[in-house]
Order: structure tokens, then C-alpha cells, then sequence
């Protein structure tokens, strides 16, 4: 497996333990509807949130954050349009970007967007 997904998957396993500690029940991870995918299907507080998490090793790219463009926005509104027709039960919904970053040495960052 190549080293970007291998560090995707990490961070996955990591954003669920975060949100998790947060007070997020996880829904789905990795839901796939045709070509869209979310990382993580969470709800609190009544509230379903979409999450779109990315990870980085390295600051020489930025930071993780800064990878999600407008395609991958519309992407996950796509998925989210699409899951919510499945299950119309949901009636507040939220997007999320949770930025991780991994540095050696240091302790794993955080941001919630």
C-alpha cells in the first residue's frame, strides 16, 4: 500500500478517536454512494455531521486543510445529498473538515473546521 494511503487510513483511525472523545457517535466511515465517499458519518447532539478528514505528515504541502478544494466540497455535498435521501429521518446536518497532522516528535494536532 503507498505511503499517502497508508497515512490516510491513519488519520482516519485517528479522527474516530477524536470525535469519539469528543462526544461524537460514529455513524459510518467511509460511506460510499457511486463515486462520492465521506470519511466519517457522526451524529451529536441531534445534529448529523459529514466529515471530510485529512491527514499530513509533513508541513512541506501545507497544512491538511488546505487540500480540500472546491471538487471535494461539492463531492461531499454530493454524498451528503445522497445519504440523506436514504435516510430522511435527519433534519439538521453539518459539514466538517478535521485537519490532522502527524510530525515526528511531536504530538498529533488537531483542528476542526
Amino acid at each position: 500500500m503507498a505511503q499517502h494511503n497508508l497515512t490516510g487510513n491513519s488519520g482516519e483511525a485517528l479522527a474516530g478517536t477524536y470525535l469519539a472523545g469528543k462526544g461524537y457517535r460514529i455513524l459510518f466511515r467511509n460511506w460510499r454512494h457511486a463515486h462520492w465517499e465521506v470519511d466519517i458519518i457522526a451524529e451529536k447532539d441531534g445534529i448529523l455531521h459529514f466529515f471530510e478528514v485529512k491527514t499530513r505528515r509533513s508541513k512541506k504541502f501545507g497544512h491538511p486543510e488546505d487540500a480540500v478544494d472546491n471538487k471535494k466540497i461539492q463531492n461531499l455535498i454530493n454524498a451528503a445529498e445522497e445519504f440523506l435521501y436514504q435516510q430522511p429521518q435527519w433534519k439538521r446536518v453539518q459539514f466538517n473538515i478535521l485537519s490532522i497532522t502527524i510530525l515526528p516528535g511531536e504530538p498529533v494536532e488537531y483542528f476542526l473546521i
